[in-house]
């Protein structure tokens, strides 16, 4: 499944376009969220990396058990919304995160920080109370 993401360069239409334009022996299916590509693996692969590049922070990849129109997944088999769509709706939600995430990459500390002392955590208080009252006080400029 590749699926564009709510900040997408390009359409969902214009997506399906651009891979049967790749002549590649595959079955194409234009979704509302991108679309659906089925066959070899190699020419699968192929497809996913050529896509990428038409909008690296937002077209993401993800892998469907099944092949398109498979009875056992397909609504228009089953009369309601397959399964797993639901789960799909709502991590769009979170793909413009994504997306932007990996436009601007940061540093991320997984190291937790260290917990204050009780001692030291009193002493920053008496410290700020200190401040506060002789700044009401007026012994501060």
């Amino acid at each position: 499944m590749l699926i564009l993401g709510p900040s997408a360069d390009i359409s969902q239409s214009e997506l399906v376009q651009k891979l049967h334009m790749m002549e590649l022996p595959l079955t194409i299916k234009g979704t509302c969220y991108g679309a659906i590509i089925y066959g070899e693996k190699d020419f699968v692969d192929e497809a996913v990396s050529k896509a990428r590049k038409l909008d690296p922070y937002n077209l993401f990849i993800k892998d469907r058990g099944f092949p398109p129109g498979d009875p056992r997944r397909c609504r228009g088999h089953r009369g309601a919304a397959r399964e797993g769509y639901h789960q799909l709706e709502k991590e769009f939600k979170l793909l413009g995160y994504v997306g932007e995430a990996l436009r601007k990459p940061q540093k991320v500390s997984l190291k937790e920080p260290e917990k204050v002392s009780v001692d030291e955590f009193m002493k920053i208080v008496e410290e700020k109370s200190s401040k506060s009252s002789k700044i009401k006080h007026g012994a501060e400029k």
